[in-house]
């Protein structure tokens, strides 16, 4: 069984492709489409209002 914490081939960001051989506990990872995409701590810092804004209002 593939677990997000223990991948099977590295971890690319979505955005910048920087690479990681286990999860990081600063990325952020979101679900689109079926498919998991990861977020560098950079990146995702940089993005925060948009990732924020994404959310539905019941996380507020």
């Amino acid at each position: 069984m593939n677990d997000a914490r223990t991948p099977e081939e590295p971890i690319v960001c979505a955005r910048c492709g920087k690479t990681a051989e286990e999860l990081p506990v600063t990325w952020s990872c979101s679900v689109e489409d079926g498919a998991r995409r990861y977020l560098c701590d950079s990146c995702a810092r940089e993005n925060i209002r948009s990732i924020e804004g994404r959310l539905d209002s019941t996380w507020w």
